[in-house]
Protein backbone atom coordinates (compact mmCIF):
# COMPACT_ATOMS: atom_id res chain seq x y z
CA UNK A 1 0.00 0.00 0.00
CA UNK A 2 0.93 3.42 -0.65
CA UNK A 3 2.18 5.44 2.51
CA UNK A 4 -0.37 7.97 3.99
CA UNK A 5 2.62 10.62 3.75
CA UNK A 6 4.55 10.93 0.46
CA UNK A 7 7.47 13.35 1.70
CA UNK A 8 8.96 15.67 -1.51
CA UNK A 9 11.75 14.54 -3.39
CA UNK A 10 13.00 18.00 -4.41
CA UNK A 11 12.04 20.06 -1.99
CA UNK A 12 15.42 22.55 -1.26
CA UNK A 13 16.69 22.10 -4.93
CA UNK A 14 13.53 22.68 -7.25
CA UNK A 15 12.14 24.78 -4.94
CA UNK A 16 12.57 26.59 -1.70
CA UNK A 17 12.27 24.58 1.22
CA UNK A 18 11.14 27.51 3.32
CA UNK A 19 7.07 28.26 3.83
CA UNK A 20 7.68 31.91 3.38
CA UNK A 21 10.57 31.60 0.91
CA UNK A 22 8.63 29.52 -1.07
CA UNK A 23 5.02 31.75 -1.09
CA UNK A 24 6.93 34.77 -1.73
CA UNK A 25 8.99 33.22 -4.99
CA UNK A 26 5.21 32.21 -6.00
CA UNK A 27 3.40 35.65 -5.46
CA UNK A 28 6.26 37.56 -7.53
CA UNK A 29 6.40 35.44 -10.61
CA UNK A 30 2.53 35.87 -10.40
CA UNK A 31 2.35 39.18 -10.25
CA UNK A 32 5.15 39.49 -13.01
CA UNK A 33 2.58 37.03 -15.27
CA UNK A 34 0.59 38.67 -17.92
CA UNK A 35 -0.87 35.87 -19.74
CA UNK A 36 -3.71 36.80 -22.18
CA UNK A 37 -7.25 36.67 -20.91
CA UNK A 38 -9.17 33.06 -21.97
CA UNK A 39 -12.83 33.64 -22.31
CA UNK A 40 -13.71 29.41 -22.30
CA UNK A 41 -13.45 27.47 -19.34
CA UNK A 42 -9.51 26.11 -18.49
CA UNK A 43 -9.96 22.69 -19.05
CA UNK A 44 -6.16 21.96 -19.18
CA UNK A 45 -2.82 23.18 -19.13
CA UNK A 46 0.70 21.93 -20.58
CA UNK A 47 3.23 22.76 -18.03
CA UNK A 48 7.16 22.96 -17.44
CA UNK A 49 8.63 21.22 -14.69
CA UNK A 50 12.49 22.48 -13.96
CA UNK A 51 13.96 24.43 -11.09
CA UNK A 52 12.04 27.49 -10.22
CA UNK A 53 14.57 29.56 -10.78
CA UNK A 54 14.72 28.46 -14.20
CA UNK A 55 11.40 27.36 -15.50
CA UNK A 56 8.95 29.43 -12.52
CA UNK A 57 8.00 32.60 -14.46
CA UNK A 58 6.65 30.31 -17.30
CA UNK A 59 4.58 28.35 -15.39
CA UNK A 60 2.99 31.43 -13.77
CA UNK A 61 1.14 31.95 -16.91
CA UNK A 62 -0.76 28.83 -16.48
CA UNK A 63 -1.22 29.06 -12.84
CA UNK A 64 -1.87 32.64 -12.97
CA UNK A 65 -5.10 31.96 -15.26
CA UNK A 66 -6.57 29.14 -12.43
CA UNK A 67 -6.16 31.54 -9.73
CA UNK A 68 -9.35 31.29 -6.96
CA UNK A 69 -10.84 28.97 -10.07
CA UNK A 70 -13.71 26.23 -8.76
CA UNK A 71 -11.64 23.16 -9.17
CA UNK A 72 -11.69 20.41 -7.06
CA UNK A 73 -9.61 17.50 -8.56
CA UNK A 74 -6.22 18.21 -10.46
CA UNK A 75 -4.69 15.07 -12.46
CA UNK A 76 -0.98 15.64 -12.55
CA UNK A 77 0.42 13.64 -15.64
CA UNK A 78 4.15 13.70 -15.36
CA UNK A 79 7.05 12.10 -16.95
CA UNK A 80 9.01 8.95 -15.35
CA UNK A 81 13.28 10.45 -15.48
CA UNK A 82 14.46 8.32 -13.35
CA UNK A 83 12.55 4.59 -13.11
CA UNK A 84 12.32 3.00 -16.43
CA UNK A 85 8.92 1.01 -17.04
CA UNK A 86 6.21 0.67 -19.49
CA UNK A 87 2.87 1.82 -18.46
CA UNK A 88 1.08 4.65 -16.24
CA UNK A 89 1.25 4.26 -12.78
CA UNK A 90 -1.20 6.08 -10.76
CA UNK A 91 -0.45 6.97 -6.61
CA UNK A 92 -3.86 5.55 -5.33
CA UNK A 93 -4.29 7.63 -1.51
CA UNK A 94 -2.87 9.57 1.22
CA UNK A 95 -1.32 12.90 1.13
CA UNK A 96 1.47 14.41 -1.06
CA UNK A 97 3.33 16.44 1.54
CA UNK A 98 4.94 19.99 0.16
CA UNK A 99 6.79 22.99 2.20
CA UNK A 100 3.42 24.86 1.92
CA UNK A 101 1.31 21.85 3.52
CA UNK A 102 -0.41 18.93 2.69
CA UNK A 103 -2.36 18.19 -0.53
CA UNK A 104 -4.51 14.73 0.08
CA UNK A 105 -5.26 12.75 -3.19
CA UNK A 106 -8.96 11.91 -4.47
CA UNK A 107 -8.48 8.27 -3.73
CA UNK A 108 -12.45 7.70 -5.23
CA UNK A 109 -11.06 9.37 -8.66
CA UNK A 110 -8.12 7.08 -8.40
CA UNK A 111 -10.47 3.54 -7.54
CA UNK A 112 -12.14 4.58 -11.10
CA UNK A 113 -8.48 4.36 -12.79
CA UNK A 114 -6.25 1.98 -11.18
CA UNK A 115 -5.76 -1.32 -12.29
CA UNK A 116 -8.82 -1.27 -15.10
CA UNK A 117 -5.96 -2.01 -17.53
CA UNK A 118 -3.22 -4.46 -17.48
CA UNK A 119 -0.80 -1.62 -18.45
CA UNK A 120 -2.31 1.21 -15.32
CA UNK A 121 -0.79 0.35 -12.07
CA UNK A 122 0.68 1.56 -8.95
CA UNK A 123 4.08 1.50 -9.42
CA UNK A 124 5.64 3.40 -6.10
CA UNK A 125 9.18 3.33 -7.71
CA UNK A 126 7.91 5.48 -10.17
CA UNK A 127 7.13 8.25 -7.31
CA UNK A 128 10.29 7.40 -5.33
CA UNK A 129 12.58 10.37 -6.91
CA UNK A 130 10.64 11.80 -9.23
CA UNK A 131 10.19 15.66 -9.58
CA UNK A 132 7.44 16.09 -12.48
CA UNK A 133 4.27 16.28 -10.49
CA UNK A 134 5.71 17.31 -7.31
CA UNK A 135 7.03 20.95 -8.59
CA UNK A 136 3.35 21.81 -9.64
CA UNK A 137 2.25 21.43 -6.24
CA UNK A 138 3.78 24.67 -4.66
CA UNK A 139 2.16 26.74 -7.20
CA UNK A 140 -1.38 24.77 -7.22
CA UNK A 141 -1.69 25.31 -3.37
CA UNK A 142 -1.04 28.99 -3.81
CA UNK A 143 -3.76 29.61 -6.79
CA UNK A 144 -6.45 26.92 -5.89
CA UNK A 145 -8.72 26.46 -1.99
CA UNK A 146 -10.01 23.32 -1.61
CA UNK A 147 -9.13 20.49 -3.70
CA UNK A 148 -7.56 17.61 -4.50
CA UNK A 149 -5.21 15.78 -6.65
CA UNK A 150 -4.18 12.28 -9.12
CA UNK A 151 -0.91 11.83 -9.62
CA UNK A 152 0.31 10.30 -12.20
CA UNK A 153 3.71 9.38 -13.17
CA UNK A 154 3.94 7.58 -17.34
CA UNK A 155 6.95 4.65 -18.02
CA UNK A 156 7.10 4.61 -21.57
CA UNK A 157 3.94 4.24 -23.73
CA UNK A 158 2.30 3.72 -27.09
CA UNK A 159 -0.66 5.19 -28.48
CA UNK A 160 -2.64 2.57 -27.87
CA UNK A 161 -2.32 2.41 -24.43
CA UNK A 162 -3.23 6.02 -24.17
CA UNK A 163 -5.90 5.69 -26.18
CA UNK A 164 -7.09 3.37 -23.37
CA UNK A 165 -6.04 5.62 -20.66
CA UNK A 166 -7.81 8.40 -22.34
CA UNK A 167 -11.25 6.02 -22.30
CA UNK A 168 -11.15 5.68 -18.39
CA UNK A 169 -10.43 9.08 -17.61
CA UNK A 170 -13.02 10.18 -19.89
CA UNK A 171 -15.31 7.82 -17.76
CA UNK A 172 -14.35 9.08 -14.68
CA UNK A 173 -14.91 12.46 -15.50
CA UNK A 174 -18.00 12.06 -16.59
CA UNK A 175 -19.97 15.27 -16.40
CA UNK A 176 -18.19 16.85 -13.59
CA UNK A 177 -17.06 20.22 -14.98
CA UNK A 178 -14.41 20.68 -11.41
CA UNK A 179 -11.51 19.14 -13.31
CA UNK A 180 -8.25 20.76 -14.65
CA UNK A 181 -5.66 18.19 -16.02
CA UNK A 182 -2.00 19.46 -15.76
CA UNK A 183 0.53 17.91 -18.69
CA UNK A 184 4.09 18.15 -16.78
CA UNK A 185 6.87 18.48 -19.36
CA UNK A 186 9.68 20.40 -20.83
CA UNK A 187 11.03 20.75 -24.38
CA UNK A 188 14.09 20.64 -25.92
CA UNK A 189 17.46 19.12 -24.16
CA UNK A 190 20.48 19.76 -25.79
CA UNK A 191 23.40 21.73 -26.50
CA UNK A 192 22.65 24.10 -29.10
CA UNK A 193 20.62 27.28 -28.06
CA UNK A 194 19.68 28.25 -31.91
CA UNK A 195 18.29 24.72 -32.33
CA UNK A 196 16.62 24.32 -29.49
CA UNK A 197 14.83 27.62 -30.57
CA UNK A 198 13.67 25.63 -34.20
CA UNK A 199 12.85 22.23 -32.25
CA UNK A 200 10.44 23.96 -29.81
CA UNK A 201 8.79 25.68 -32.67
CA UNK A 202 8.32 22.46 -34.62
CA UNK A 203 6.67 20.95 -31.53
CA UNK A 204 4.79 24.16 -30.63
CA UNK A 205 3.01 24.12 -33.76
CA UNK A 206 2.21 20.86 -33.71
CA UNK A 207 0.71 21.77 -29.99
CA UNK A 208 -0.97 24.85 -31.57
CA UNK A 209 -2.97 22.34 -33.60
CA UNK A 210 -3.73 19.52 -31.51
CA UNK A 211 -1.87 17.18 -34.03
CA UNK A 212 -1.85 13.61 -32.09
CA UNK A 213 -0.85 11.59 -34.90
CA UNK A 214 1.87 14.42 -36.01
CA UNK A 215 3.15 15.19 -32.87
CA UNK A 216 3.37 11.25 -31.75
CA UNK A 217 5.16 10.65 -34.99
CA UNK A 218 7.46 14.12 -34.87
CA UNK A 219 8.56 12.27 -31.41
CA UNK A 220 9.23 9.11 -32.54
CA UNK A 221 11.45 10.56 -35.37
CA UNK A 222 13.06 13.57 -32.81
CA UNK A 223 12.05 16.11 -34.91
CA UNK A 224 10.14 17.06 -31.54
CA UNK A 225 11.35 16.99 -28.02
CA UNK A 226 9.02 16.81 -25.15
CA UNK A 227 10.06 15.13 -22.02
CA UNK A 228 6.15 14.93 -21.30
CA UNK A 229 5.65 13.42 -24.10
CA UNK A 230 3.19 10.98 -23.37
CA UNK A 231 1.50 12.95 -20.51
CA UNK A 232 0.71 15.84 -23.55
CA UNK A 233 -0.36 13.58 -25.93
CA UNK A 234 -3.18 11.83 -23.55
CA UNK A 235 -4.29 15.71 -22.22
CA UNK A 236 -4.77 16.54 -26.01
CA UNK A 237 -6.88 13.25 -26.95
CA UNK A 238 -8.51 13.53 -23.68
CA UNK A 239 -9.61 17.32 -24.09
CA UNK A 240 -10.78 16.66 -28.10
CA UNK A 241 -12.26 14.04 -26.78
CA UNK A 242 -14.84 15.99 -24.42
CA UNK A 243 -14.91 18.98 -27.09
CA UNK A 244 -12.21 21.13 -26.17
CA UNK A 245 -10.45 22.02 -29.27
CA UNK A 246 -8.41 25.20 -28.75
CA UNK A 247 -4.90 25.30 -27.10
CA UNK A 248 -2.74 28.04 -26.79
CA UNK A 249 0.56 28.73 -26.29
CA UNK A 250 1.10 32.12 -23.13
CA UNK A 251 4.51 31.96 -22.41
CA UNK A 252 7.69 30.23 -24.09
CA UNK A 253 11.44 30.74 -23.28
CA UNK A 254 14.35 28.10 -22.69
CA UNK A 255 17.30 27.97 -20.21
CA UNK A 256 19.57 29.88 -22.41
CA UNK A 257 16.82 32.97 -22.76
CA UNK A 258 16.95 32.83 -18.53
CA UNK A 259 20.45 32.72 -17.92
CA UNK A 260 21.53 34.99 -20.92
CA UNK A 261 24.10 32.57 -21.85
CA UNK A 262 23.63 31.33 -25.47
CA UNK A 263 26.72 30.19 -26.73
CA UNK A 264 27.20 26.43 -28.38
CA UNK A 265 27.92 23.88 -26.05
CA UNK A 266 25.73 25.37 -22.98
CA UNK A 267 22.99 22.84 -22.25
CA UNK A 268 19.61 24.52 -22.88
CA UNK A 269 16.32 23.34 -21.93
CA UNK A 270 12.75 24.53 -23.63
CA UNK A 271 9.78 25.68 -21.52
CA UNK A 272 6.21 26.38 -22.54
CA UNK A 273 3.11 27.15 -20.58
CA UNK A 274 -0.31 26.49 -22.71
CA UNK A 275 -3.81 26.43 -21.64
CA UNK A 276 -6.76 24.24 -23.55
CA UNK A 277 -9.94 25.73 -22.67
CA UNK A 278 -13.55 24.69 -22.68
CA UNK A 279 -15.21 26.55 -25.76
CA UNK A 280 -14.39 28.57 -29.05
CA UNK A 281 -15.38 31.84 -29.29
CA UNK A 282 -16.87 32.81 -32.59
CA UNK A 283 -13.24 34.32 -33.68
CA UNK A 284 -11.69 31.03 -32.99
CA UNK A 285 -13.90 28.94 -35.07
CA UNK A 286 -15.08 30.93 -38.36
CA UNK A 287 -14.03 34.22 -39.58
CA UNK A 288 -16.07 36.38 -42.09
CA UNK A 289 -14.80 35.05 -45.07
CA UNK A 290 -15.66 31.36 -43.69
CA UNK A 291 -18.70 32.30 -42.98
CA UNK A 292 -19.38 34.03 -46.57
CA UNK A 293 -17.81 30.84 -48.33
CA UNK A 294 -20.35 28.16 -46.58
CA UNK A 295 -23.41 30.38 -47.08
CA UNK A 296 -22.49 30.40 -50.54
CA UNK A 297 -21.71 26.60 -50.76
CA UNK A 298 -25.06 26.02 -49.24
CA UNK A 299 -26.91 28.49 -52.01
CA UNK A 300 -24.81 26.78 -54.75
CA UNK A 301 -25.57 23.40 -53.87
CA UNK A 302 -29.35 24.14 -53.72
CA UNK A 303 -29.22 26.05 -56.52
CA UNK A 304 -27.09 23.26 -58.85
CA UNK A 305 -29.30 20.45 -57.25
CA UNK A 306 -32.67 22.16 -58.41
CA UNK A 307 -31.53 22.67 -62.18
CA UNK A 308 -30.03 19.60 -62.58
CA UNK A 309 -31.09 16.95 -59.73
CA UNK A 310 -27.35 16.33 -59.16
CA UNK A 311 -25.08 16.95 -55.56
CA UNK A 312 -22.42 19.60 -56.77
CA UNK A 313 -19.24 18.37 -56.63
CA UNK A 314 -16.39 21.34 -55.28
CA UNK A 315 -12.60 20.74 -53.35
CA UNK A 316 -11.97 22.91 -50.44
CA UNK A 317 -8.39 23.28 -49.00
CA UNK A 318 -9.22 25.73 -46.05
CA UNK A 319 -8.65 23.11 -42.80
CA UNK A 320 -11.12 24.74 -40.75
CA UNK A 321 -13.71 23.57 -43.20
CA UNK A 322 -12.43 20.37 -43.62
CA UNK A 323 -12.82 19.90 -39.79
CA UNK A 324 -15.54 16.81 -39.32
CA UNK A 325 -18.27 18.72 -37.31
CA UNK A 326 -22.20 18.79 -37.56
CA UNK A 327 -24.23 21.38 -39.32
CA UNK A 328 -27.95 22.28 -39.72
CA UNK A 329 -28.95 24.47 -42.58
CA UNK A 330 -32.15 26.37 -42.36
CA UNK A 331 -34.22 28.27 -44.74
CA UNK A 332 -36.49 30.90 -44.61
CA UNK A 333 -38.94 32.54 -46.90
CA UNK A 334 -40.32 36.13 -46.10
CA UNK A 335 -39.31 35.14 -42.22
CA UNK A 336 -41.00 32.03 -41.98
CA UNK A 337 -39.48 28.49 -41.77
CA UNK A 338 -39.44 27.13 -44.88
CA UNK A 339 -36.89 24.02 -43.99
CA UNK A 340 -34.36 22.39 -41.46
CA UNK A 341 -32.81 19.69 -41.57
CA UNK A 342 -29.16 19.12 -40.01
CA UNK A 343 -26.36 16.61 -38.75
CA UNK A 344 -25.92 16.50 -35.12
CA UNK A 345 -22.50 14.16 -35.59
CA UNK A 346 -20.04 15.22 -37.72
CA UNK A 347 -19.32 12.22 -40.08
CA UNK A 348 -17.84 14.09 -42.63
CA UNK A 349 -15.84 17.70 -43.38
CA UNK A 350 -17.51 20.46 -42.82
CA UNK A 351 -18.22 21.86 -46.24
CA UNK A 352 -19.51 18.12 -47.80
CA UNK A 353 -22.23 18.43 -44.36
CA UNK A 354 -23.20 21.81 -45.46
CA UNK A 355 -23.53 21.11 -49.15
CA UNK A 356 -26.12 17.52 -47.70
CA UNK A 357 -28.12 19.38 -45.46
CA UNK A 358 -28.68 22.34 -47.75
CA UNK A 359 -30.03 20.17 -50.34
CA UNK A 360 -32.26 18.03 -48.08
CA UNK A 361 -33.81 21.17 -46.16
CA UNK A 362 -34.60 22.00 -49.72
CA UNK A 363 -36.37 18.87 -51.11
CA UNK A 364 -36.83 16.62 -48.31
CA UNK A 365 -38.05 18.37 -45.37
CA UNK A 366 -41.29 16.44 -44.60
CA UNK A 367 -43.19 19.39 -42.81
CA UNK A 368 -42.67 21.47 -46.57
CA UNK A 369 -43.31 20.89 -49.75
CA UNK A 370 -39.96 20.77 -52.23
CA UNK A 371 -38.21 24.23 -52.87
CA UNK A 372 -38.86 25.25 -56.85
CA UNK A 373 -35.89 27.24 -58.37
CA UNK A 374 -37.85 30.34 -58.58
CA UNK A 375 -38.75 30.57 -54.92
CA UNK A 376 -34.62 30.37 -54.27
CA UNK A 377 -34.47 34.13 -54.52
CA UNK A 378 -36.62 34.44 -51.58
CA UNK A 379 -35.22 32.30 -49.31
CA UNK A 380 -32.69 33.36 -46.59
CA UNK A 381 -30.28 30.86 -45.68
CA UNK A 382 -28.63 30.10 -41.80
CA UNK A 383 -25.82 27.79 -41.19
CA UNK A 384 -25.69 26.32 -37.62
CA UNK A 385 -22.32 25.00 -36.91
CA UNK A 386 -22.44 22.32 -33.77
CA UNK A 387 -20.09 21.42 -30.99
CA UNK A 388 -20.08 17.42 -30.00
CA UNK A 389 -23.38 16.49 -27.94
CA UNK A 390 -22.26 16.14 -24.07
CA UNK A 391 -24.64 14.19 -22.36
CA UNK A 392 -26.62 16.06 -18.98
CA UNK A 393 -27.84 14.35 -16.17
CA UNK A 394 -30.26 17.36 -14.70
CA UNK A 395 -31.94 19.58 -16.98
CA UNK A 396 -30.78 22.54 -14.56
CA UNK A 397 -27.70 22.16 -16.47
CA UNK A 398 -29.46 23.73 -19.42
CA UNK A 399 -28.80 27.33 -20.43
CA UNK A 400 -31.72 28.78 -22.66
CA UNK A 401 -30.55 30.70 -25.58
CA UNK A 402 -27.06 29.09 -25.54
CA UNK A 403 -27.57 25.21 -25.51
CA UNK A 404 -29.41 22.91 -28.05
CA UNK A 405 -30.90 19.86 -26.77
CA UNK A 406 -31.03 16.41 -28.34
CA UNK A 407 -33.68 14.24 -26.23
CA UNK A 408 -33.54 10.32 -26.50
CA UNK A 409 -35.50 7.95 -25.61
CA UNK A 410 -36.14 4.30 -26.71
CA UNK A 411 -35.79 4.82 -30.51
CA UNK A 412 -37.08 8.21 -30.30
CA UNK A 413 -35.41 11.30 -30.26
CA UNK A 414 -36.07 14.87 -31.10
CA UNK A 415 -33.27 18.41 -31.32
CA UNK A 416 -34.05 22.28 -31.18
CA UNK A 417 -31.28 24.51 -31.59
CA UNK A 418 -30.30 26.93 -29.36
CA UNK A 419 -31.87 29.92 -31.36
CA UNK A 420 -35.13 28.27 -30.79
CA UNK A 421 -35.73 29.42 -26.91
CA UNK A 422 -34.75 32.92 -28.71
CA UNK A 423 -37.19 32.55 -31.26
CA UNK A 424 -39.92 31.29 -28.94
CA UNK A 425 -39.84 32.78 -25.48
CA UNK A 426 -40.63 29.51 -24.07
CA UNK A 427 -39.54 28.80 -20.30
CA UNK A 428 -37.52 25.82 -19.81
CA UNK A 429 -40.31 23.77 -19.54
CA UNK A 430 -41.83 24.90 -22.02
CA UNK A 431 -38.73 24.17 -24.19
CA UNK A 432 -38.37 20.66 -23.17
CA UNK A 433 -41.95 20.16 -23.39
CA UNK A 434 -42.46 20.70 -26.96
CA UNK A 435 -39.28 18.99 -27.73
CA UNK A 436 -40.56 15.89 -26.49
CA UNK A 437 -43.74 16.03 -28.00
CA UNK A 438 -43.77 18.11 -31.29
CA UNK A 439 -40.08 16.94 -32.12
CA UNK A 440 -39.60 13.56 -30.31
CA UNK A 441 -43.41 12.28 -30.12
CA UNK A 442 -42.99 11.57 -26.79
CA UNK A 443 -45.14 12.65 -24.08
CA UNK A 444 -44.87 16.36 -23.18
CA UNK A 445 -42.98 15.63 -19.58
CA UNK A 446 -41.06 12.74 -21.11
CA UNK A 447 -37.98 14.61 -20.52
CA UNK A 448 -38.76 14.28 -16.36
CA UNK A 449 -38.57 10.56 -16.61
CA UNK A 450 -35.14 8.91 -15.49
CA UNK A 451 -34.93 6.41 -18.63
CA UNK A 452 -35.24 9.46 -21.04
CA UNK A 453 -31.83 10.77 -21.99
CA UNK A 454 -30.81 14.68 -22.47
CA UNK A 455 -27.72 16.07 -24.58
CA UNK A 456 -26.83 20.00 -24.76
CA UNK A 457 -24.80 21.34 -27.71
CA UNK A 458 -23.70 25.20 -28.54
CA UNK A 459 -24.13 26.02 -32.37
CA UNK A 460 -22.08 28.85 -33.82
CA UNK A 461 -25.48 30.40 -35.97
CA UNK A 462 -24.70 32.86 -39.36
CA UNK A 463 -27.13 33.89 -41.98
CA UNK A 464 -26.95 35.42 -45.27
CA UNK A 465 -29.00 38.34 -43.65
CA UNK A 466 -26.31 39.35 -40.99
CA UNK A 467 -23.33 39.04 -43.57
CA UNK A 468 -24.80 41.13 -46.54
Amino acid sequence: MAEEIKNPNVSGAFYPDNPQQLSLMIDSFLEEANPPSIKGEIFGLILPHAGYIYSGKTASFGYKLIRNKPYRTVIIMGPSHYYGFKGISIYPGGKFRIPLGDIEIDKEFTKKLLFKDKDIIFQPKAFEEEHSVEVQLPFLKKVLGDFKIVPVVMGYNDLEILKRFVSLLKEAIGQRKDILVIASSDMYHGYDYEFCSLVDNLTLSYLKNMDVEGLYKAILEGKAQLCGAWPVLTLIMLAKELGHQRLEVLNYTNSAEVTGNKRKGIWAVGYSSCVIDHEKTEADMFNKEQKKKLLEIARKAIEDYLKTGKKIEIKETDPVLLQNMGAFVTLHKYGQLRGCIGNLIGEKPLYLTVIDMAIESAVDDPRFPPLKLEELKDIEIEISVLSPLEKIDDPKDIILGKHGVLVRKGFRSGVFLPQVAEETGWSKEEFLSYLCSHKAGLPPYAWKEKDTELYIFTAEVFSEKELK
